[in-house]
C-alpha cells in the first residue's frame, strides 16, 4: 500500500467532493522513443500504486504523436521494464488510436475562432514569440477567415504543403506571461510513416495538444507528470475547457523529477553514449536505464524500496545515488547465497597438510538468514586467498595474512605465513603455511584468539570467472563539473569455488567480503562464467 502524499492528499478530497465520483483512472504514457531509466520507474511506481491503493486503474498509453523517432523495440522494452517492476496495466493504448478525433478537435477549434494555420517558419515563430519581459507579436495570418483556415488545414492534411511550410497554432494570447499560452502550435506536417496508421496522416498533433484530449477520451482523473509540465498545464486546461466536451475533465497534477548523483537522466543524452559506443546498449549495466539495472543485478523489489523511500515532492532535489544503493544491497542480504570468489589470487601452500589429503570443509550459505542452510567446499594442500587478503609489510590495524601473523582460513584452520617465495621480477610466487589441526571450524575448538578471518579457493578445484567490476559513468572533475569516467568498468579473472560453475546467467551471489555479484544475463554460459558487480559491500576495512 502506497503512504500518502500531497497527490493522494488532492485524489483523497476529491473522493470526498465527489469530483469523479469513486473513480480515480491514472495513465503511465512514455513516448516511445528510447529506453525508459530510472527516473521513470518513479513515474511508473507512482502511476501504478496510486491506482493499486485506490482500487481504480491505470492504462499503459503510447504518445506515439512523433513517428520519425519513434520505434517498435522501444514499445517492446518499456513493456518488459514496468512487467519487471511488478505491475500490469488495465489497458494498452496508443496516441495514435484517437488521431481522428483529434483532427475533428482541431477543427472544432477552427470553427469556434479559436485555431488559425500559420504561414511563418518555426524560427519566424520563436521570434515572433517575444521574451519573458517583452510580448509577442500577432502571426500575420492569425486573422484569416474560418473558411479560409478550414481550407488550409483540409489542404495540410491532404498533403499539399511540404513539411514546416505551414502549421496549425492555437488562437490564445500573444501578451501571455506564459510563453506556452502564446498561440502555441498544436499541428505541424510530417510526411513520415507511422507505425500505427502508416501513410494515413501527414500531419500529426502536438503533445501539448494531444496529452489533454488523450486523457480526457480515456477517462482519465488525476494526469500525473513530471514538474517541467506545470508551466504548459494552463495550456492543457484551456484545451479541455475550450473544447467543453467532457464533463469532468481531468486534471494534472506535477511531482518533482527523479534527479541522482552521478547519473546521467536525459533519454537523449543517453541514446547518444549507445549510438556514439561510450557504451554497449541501451542495457549496459553501467546505464541507468531499466534494462540497465536490471541486467547489473539490481532487483524490482529494491527499486520499488527507492521510490518510496525519497516519496514525492513538489520541490527539485537531487537523491544521492548511494540511497539506491542501500536499498539494493538490503533487499540482497534477505536472499542471496554467499560463495568464496577471490580476485588477485595468491597461491598458498600448507607444508604441513598431507599432500594427497582433501576435506569438505561446511559453510553458511548467507550468515543472516540460517534458512537458507549450508554448502561444502573443498580443503586441501594449496588454496588461493585473494590479492588483498597479504601484505608483505603490513600497515597498522591489518589484521590479515602477513609474515608471522596466524589467521583464520574462514570454516576452516587456523593458517601461518612462514615464507614468501617469489618469482625472479619480484612478484609473489607463494606462500609458504602451516596450519594447527586442531582448530578445525566447528570442532569445538576454543583455544587462542585470531584478529583475522579470510577467504580461500581450493586452488585443484577452482573455477575461473570473469568479473566486471562498474564504477559510475559520471564522476566529478577538479573543477567540479560532471564529466564522463575513463573507469567506469574495470575487468579481472577470479577463482571461485566448484558450486560457481553452475551459475545460470541472471543468478545471483555475495562474493563473500567483496559484494554482490550477477552471471551476466548475455555473456555467461556453459562454458564462461561473466559476473558483473551489483553493488558493494560496507568494507571492514579500507586502504
Amino acid at each position: 500500500m502506497a503512504e500518502s502524499n500531497f497527490i493522494h492528499n488532492i485524489i483523497d478530497k476529491d473522493l470526498e467532493a465527489q469530483k469523479y465520483g469513486d473513480k480515480v483512472h491514472t495513465r503511465f504514457p512514455p513516448e516511445p522513443n528510447g529506453y525508459l531509466h530510472i527516473g521513470h520507474a518513479k513515474s511508473i511506481c507512482l502511476n501504478f500504486t496510486t491506482a493499486e491503493k485506490y482500487s481504480g486503474q491505470c492504462n499503459l498509453r503510447y504518445d506515439d504523436t512523433n513517428p520519425g523517432k519513434e520505434d517498435m523495440e522501444y514499445v517492446d522494452s518499456i513493456e518488459a521494464d514496468v512487467r519487471w517492476l511488478g505491475f500490469e496495466w488495465d489497458n494498452r493504448l496508443w496516441a495514435s488510436d484517437y488521431f481522428d478525433e483529434m483532427y475533428d478537435c482541431a477543427v472544432e477549434l477552427i470553427k469556434m475562432g479559436k485555431a488559425y494555420v500559420c504561414d511563418l517558419s518555426a524560427d519566424e515563430i520563436r521570434e515572433y514569440r517575444g521574451t519573458l519581459k517583452e510580448p509577442g507579436k500577432e502571426s500575420p495570418s492569425r486573422n484569416r477567415t474560418v473558411e479560409e483556415n478550414l481550407k488550409l488545414f483540409e489542404e495540410m492534411r491532404e498533403g499539399k504543403y511540404a513539411d514546416g511550410e505551414k502549421v496549425l497554432r492555437a488562437k490564445i494570447d500573444m501578451a501571455s506571461p506564459n510563453m506556452n499560452m502564446r498561440d502555441p502550435v498544436i499541428y505541424r506536417i510530417a510526411h513520415v510513416n507511422h507505425h500505427n496508421t502508416g501513410d494515413k496522416w501527414c500531419i500529426y498533433p502536438m503533445y501539448d495538444f494531444a496529452h489533454p484530449i488523450e486523457d480526457a477520451i480515456e477517462g482519465i482523473t488525476h494526469s500525473i507528470c513530471t514538474l517541467e509540465f506545470e508551466d504548459h498545464r494552463p495550456l492543457y486546461d484551456w484545451v479541455l475547457a475550450t473544447l467543453g466536451r467532457w464533463e469532468a475533465p481531468p486534471q494534472q497534477i506535477e511531482f518533482a523529477r527523479l534527479n541522482l548523483t552521478n547519473t546521467v537522466m536525459s533519454k537523449r543524452y543517453l541514446k547518444a553514449m549507445v549510438e556514439d559506443g561510450t557504451v554497449d546498449g541501451w542495457d549496459d549495466p553501467r546505464m541507468p536505464t531499466i534494462a540497465g539495472i536490471r541486467r547489473r543485478g539490481y532487483t524490482p523489489e529494491a527499486v520499488r524500496d527507492f521510490c518510496e523511500r525519497i516519496g514525492v515532492s513538489k520541490a527539485n532535489s537531487t537523491v544521492d545515488v548511494g540511497l539506491l544503493e542501500h536499498c539494493v544491497r538490503e533487499d540482497l542480504k534477505q536472499k542471496v547465497e554467499s560463495r568464496n570468489v577471490v580476485e588477485n589470487p595468491i597461491k598458498v601452500v600448507i607444508t604441513n597438510y598431507p599432500e594427497n589429503q582433501t576435506e569438505e570443509m561446511e559453510l553458511e550459505n548467507n550468515r543472516e538468514v540460517p534458512e537458507l542452510g549450508n554448502r561444502t567446499v573443498p580443503f586441501s594442500r594449496e588454496l588461493y586467498v585473494d590479492g588483498d587478503d597479504f601484505m608483505e609489510v603490513p600497515v597498522k590495524k591489518y589484521f590479515r595474512l602477513f609474515p608471522g601473523n596466524e589467521v583464520r582460513f574462514k570454516g576452516a584452520y587456523f593458517i601461518t605465513c612462514n615464507e614468501v617465495v617469489k618469482n625472479e621480477d619480484g612478484s609473489i610466487k607463494e606462500l609458504l603455511c602451516t596450519y594447527d589441526p586442531e582448530t578445525r571450524s566447528g570442532s569445538g575448538f576454543e583455544g587462542r584468539k585470531v584478529k583475522g578471518t579470510i577467504h580461500w579457493v581450493d586452488a585443484r578445484t577452482a573455477v575461473q570467472i570473469k568479473i566486471r567490476n562498474y564504477d559510475y559513468l559520471m564522476v566529478d572533475d577538479e573543477e567540479g563539473n560532471q564529466v564522463m569516467n575513463p573507469d567506469s568498468l574495470t575487468e579481472s579473472i577470479g577463482y571461485a569455488e566448484p558450486l560457481v560453475a553452475e551459475a545460470k546467467p541472471g543468478e545471483r551471489f555475495q562474493f563473500f567480503r567483496k559484494g554482490y555479484y550477477i552471471a551476466d544475463s548475455e555473456l555467461t554460459n556453459d562454458t564462461e562464467k561473466v559476473f558483473n558487480k551489483i553493488v558493494g559491500l560496507k568494507s571492514s576495512w579500507k586502504k
